[in-house]
């Protein structure tokens, strides 16, 4: 397959059939784009003129733990090993302009970080309790080589699953053990805590709460496991019999399934007050089952969360209890009873409360041209839906990690640049204070540096540089205070070199709700 992509090269070496197939999904994509985006280009106002410009865009991808899916490879690898791979999988993120990572320190009541809450995860070490040797903290570890690198970090918890079925042994710390009354035995070998038990709420968010006040991350993210999915019980009902047998007892009118969602209701609300009460700049994102439910839209068939997982995950967007929402769309374009698209307006629709809406999608380890284009086409009709807020949570980063076709097509598409992750206004709107800027040119390098008079309010600084008429810029992290560039840019080398002498300079600060600073532009 051609480096470039080479769209009616390749189609025709793959053949008529598979050439009209691709077509169709190209011209439906770019007329679905078309068609959202006429619908929205009314709300945005245009920048001025010759004004510098950063792209944004949320760019995550999830890092899972559970089951060693992603990191660690194995459980029981050395310290070293382990922070080697962490590294790896970091790199390959900022250097392919991602600027988020979803990582999982919360696969099963256990911990991927030193807690007093829950034990040392068996992910890590190959058993339940025991800190790695010799002694790190691999929270702490991800957030500093993330934020190194440019890039978010959201704490990726599962608020109910007490043990997973390939979890190990339930060690002697382990909340089956320690707190059995809050836990249910699954038939295909689960543990479960109940949501409707008050212990269960109050455990989950002190842990959640923990991990918000001594760590320094982005963002908490949940997933679609609430209540368990049917077949985890061998398609028989969650065992709470003793919890709803006490509901009943004290008098309880709801349904048993408007009981359960409550329950579950009132857990993300108060999670959600607690977050921004302690620190308002940390996300709290969440990302149920891409169907709400059957027939919303009409067209929509497949699993009814609402009915199954009782994870009323429409209400909690229209409440604003979350500052993003990340539903699974993880069908195609043209699967027409789950279709991106129309599943995506669907929730756009439904986003009354204006927060961040950045579906997920499924990475593919297929690198034909059908396949990475999929990708790419949804990147695509999510900007068209999604124009001033636009983004997508990538899983997982095992295809990122094998699959080159895809990478290169996204570096040379819809991630040739580096985008910053867009402001929350609803949390904080105020921009920080700009940059104090100074210029030395030495030969053909010109070396730009800056203060802050804040510093501990900047997360990003944004360096704009100006060759002719056309603004460049890099987005550098918050430890950074220099860049070098040239002076003169040799553009097209072959056959003749144009020389393009730099013109402008600015630098931004971009405080962690993604407000950016007025840009003072200097002449060079």
């Amino acid at each position: 397959m051609s480096e470039k992509l080479n769209l009616p090269l390749e189609l025709f070496r793959w053949g008529y059939d598979k050439a009209k197939t691709d077509l169709f999904n190209l011209f439906f994509s770019l007329s679905m784009l078309l068609l959202f985006q006429s619908c929205a280009t009314s709300k945005q106002q245009p920048p001025a003129l010759d004004a510098p410009r950063t792209a944004t865009e949320f760019r995550a991808a999830w890092v899972a733990t559970v089951a060693n899916i992603n990191w660690p490879s194995e459980p029981g690898l050395s310290t070293e090993e382990q922070q080697r791979e962490a590294i790896a999988l970091l790199d390959l993120l900022q250097v392919n302009h991602f600027n988020a990572v979803i990582f999982q320190v919360r696969p099963q009541c256990d911990a991927l970080y030193k807690s007093q809450l829950e034990p040392w995860s068996y992910y890590l070490t190959g058993e339940q309790g025991k800190a790695p040797d010799p002694y790190y903290d691999p929270l702490e570890f991800w957030i500093n080589a993330a934020h190194e690198r440019g890039l978010e970090l959201h704490v990726w918890l599962n608020p109910y699953r007490a043990h997973h079925k390939v979890g190990g042994e339930i060690g002697e710390h382990s909340i089956v053990k320690t707190n059995p009354e809050l836990v249910v035995k699954l038939k295909t070998g689960y543990w479960w805590l109940d949501p409707a038990l008050q212990g269960t709420q109050d455990h989950s968010t002190a842990v959640v709460m923990d991990l918000v006040k001594r760590y320094d991350i982005d963002g908490v993210h949940f997933d679609d496991y609430f209540y368990p999915y049917p077949s985890y019980n061998e398609n028989e009902d969650f065992p709470d019999d003793k919890s709803w047998a006490e509901y009943l007892r004290q008098g309880g009118k709801l349904s048993r399934g408007d009981w359960r969602r409550e329950h579950v209701n009132s857990f993300i609300s108060r999670l959600y007050k607690k977050i921004k009460a302690e620190k308002p700049y940390v996300k709290f994102g969440l990302s149920p089952f891409g169907i709400w439910r059957p027939g919303h839209p009409e067209s929509i068939e497949g699993f009814d969360q609402y009915d199954k997982l009782y994870a009323d995950a429409r209400l909690w967007l229209n409440k604003g209890w979350i500052d993003y929402f990340t539903p699974q769309l993880y069908w195609t374009i043209n699967r027409i009873p789950q279709s991106y698209p129309v599943l995506l307006s669907w929730w756009a629709r439904e986003n009354t409360k204006n927060r961040h809406l950045w579906p997920g999608i499924r990475l593919s380890r297929d690198s034909s041209i059908h396949a990475v284009n999929e990708t790419v086409n949804q990147i695509m009709i999510s900007r068209g839906i999604l124009p001033e807020s636009p983004g997508i949570v990538h899983w997982s980063i095992g295809p990122l990690i094998t699959n080159t076709h895809l990478t290169d097509a996204l570096l040379a598409g819809p991630y040739q640049k580096q985008a910053l992750v867009p402001a929350s206004p609803w949390l904080d709107n105020k921009p920080p204070a700009a940059p104090l800027v100074q210029t030395t040119t030495s030969g053909e390098k010109v070396k730009i540096s800056w203060t802050h008079p804040d510093e501990k309010d900047v997360f990003h600084w944004v360096v704009y540089y100006k060759y002719e008429n056309t603004w460049h810029y890099t987005i550098l992290n918050r430890k950074d205070r220099a860049l070098e560039i040239d002076r003169i840019w040799v553009k097209d080398p072959l056959p003749v070199p144009q020389e393009i002498l730099l013109k402008e300079i600015a630098v931004s600060a971009v405080d962690r709700f993604g407000n950016e600073s007025v840009v003072e532009i200097l002449r060079f």
